[in-house]
């Protein structure tokens, strides 16, 4: 059975709320990765998680959710941190993170810790989003992009509040340069292109990525859908109406359920078919929209095709 490996953080988002009047933190398994992990799990795909989290109570809350939700968890790694927090706070449906805890605990799996031999049979590999930063998690998603004996996925999951120099954007445009250029799909928001290379259009920036080397590319553009990148070709995908509660996890589940097309059906052949899988993603992503909360949001194909029977 294919099967993908995703690579990158967990950890524990506490999201803002409110009880009785007073505010609160609600407590969420997440991480970008993570979510996307669980999303491709819930969508019927076969799925295994790469990444490290603490030896705390937290972090065994967090395996034991990966295992539930149906993702293979043996190649998690725990260790001597605690597990990373991420508080995110709200300005309407889009969460803005602050994260605790150094060293973060999901940037501490090296190469070393990697299965290189599932790694090679897998069909899709996936790395991205705020491990990048680090270092040691750089060399492990080199490493694995290496190994990758199937299609690979990138989504660089750009976070500001991590990136407080112009030096630091710059570092981290480099890296995702470097994976676009030798990913058959690239995935990210046009946040994610503002911040890493302001005053150019989406399209451009797309563009750009195809140029380098990438073989799709999807734009995630909020309510507007997605622009979808794909040779010469460029379309404009509509988003499902929605009243968005929360956008916690949305972006993840576009990619969740990108790869889980491309675990079911392999590359898409043409525009059309890529067109109807980004088609699909975005109405997994508004469902997500409509519930609180990052991975456990995420849906079924059952709970898609009640949403929208058409």
């Amino acid at each position: 059975m294919a099967y993908a490996v995703v690579l990158g953080e967990a950890l524990i988002d506490l999201l803002d709320g409110e009880c009785a009047g007073q505010p609160v933190f609600r407590q969420a398994i997440g991480g970008a990765p993570l979510n996307v992990a669980v999303g491709v799990a819930r969508l019927g795909g076969s799925v295994s998680f790469a990444g490290a989290v603490g030896t705390d109570a937290l972090g065994t809350r967090i395996v034991d959710f990966l295992t539930a939700s149906g993702v293979d968890a043996r190649t998690v790694v725990r260790v001597p941190a605690p597990t990373t927090l991420a508080v995110a706070t709200f300005a309407g449906a889009e969460p803005e993170f602050r994260f605790y805890g150094s060293p973060p605990s999901y940037a501490m799996l090296d190469a070393t810790d990697l299965d290189r031999d599932r790694l090679a049979g897998a069909a899709v590999v996936y790395c991205g989003s705020i491990v990048l930063l680090h270092a040691a998690f750089r060399e492990a998603a080199r490493s694995a992009w290496a190994a990758a004996g199937g299609l690979r996925v990138f989504d660089p999951n750009v976070r500001p509040a991590l990136l407080p120099a112009r030096s630091d954007v710059d570092g981290l445009r480099a890296v995702v340069e470097e994976f676009c250029a030798t990913s058959d799909l690239v995935k990210l928001s046009h946040a994610d292109a503002a911040v890493l290379y302001p005053g150019l259009s989406p399209s451009t920036v797309a563009g750009d990525f195809l140029a380098a080397g990438a073989g799709a590319v999807v734009v995630t553009l909020g309510s507007a859908g997605a622009l979808l990148a794909v040779g010469d070709a460029r379309v404009e995908v509509p988003a499902p109406p929605v009243d968005a509660v929360d956008a916690t996890g949305a972006g993840d589940s576009v990619m969740a359920a990108l790869i889980a097309g491309l675990l079911a059906g392999g590359r898409p052949g043409s525009v059309a078919a890529w067109s109807t899988q980004v088609r699909y993603a975005l109405q997994v992503a508004a469902l997500v929209c409509e519930r609180p909360g990052g991975a456990v949001a995420m849906p079924t194909r059952a709970e898609v095709a009640a949403r929208f029977p058409s």
